[in-house]
C-alpha cells in the first residue's frame, strides 16, 4: 500500500523534478507534469484534490487502455480525461515497488520529450 508521502519521495528522487505548490502533490520535469493529485470533480460541488489517487502520464492511449482494462481495481479514467495519455492510480491498492516503476516511467517519458523535440 502506497500513499502521498511515497509519491513525494519517489518523484523528488528523480533528476530535475520540481514540486509545484498544491494542496496535494504535483510534480513536473522540464515543465511537464508527470504525476499529481487527482482533482475530483463532482457535479454541484467544488473540485477536491484527492491525495489517495495519483494521476500519471502514460504516454499514449494504448498504454492507458491496457492499464485501465487490465487492472481496473488499480487504474481508472473519467470522461474528463478522454483522449489524454493520463490514468488515475488508487494509491491504497498499489505497492511501492509498482508505484516506483509507474512514476519512473512517467518521468522518463516527460523528460525525454524535451530532448526529442516533441510536445
Amino acid at each position: 500500500m502506497a500513499d502521498a508521502d511515497d509519491v513525494r519521495v519517489l518523484a523528488l528522487g528523480l533528476a530535475d523534478v520540481v514540486e509545484i505548490e498544491s494542496d496535494g502533490f504535483d510534480f513536473r520535469v522540464d515543465g511537464k507534469g508527470f504525476v499529481w493529485s487527482y482533482p475530483e470533480r463532482v457535479p454541484g460541488q467544488r473540485r477536491r484534490l484527492r491525495t489517495d489517487v495519483a494521476v500519471l502520464y502514460v504516454g499514449d492511449e494504448a498504454e492507458k487502455q491496457a492499464l485501465v482494462l487490465g487492472e481496473p481495481d488499480l487504474f481508472f479514467t473519467t470522461p474528463a480525461y478522454d483522449g489524454l495519455p493520463l490514468v488515475m492510480c488508487r494509491l491504497e491498492r498499489v505497492d511501492v515497488a509498482r508505484l516506483t516503476e509507474l512514476i519512473t516511467d512517467a518521468w522518463a517519458m516527460r523528460a525525454q520529450s524535451k530532448s526529442a523535440g516533441s510536445a
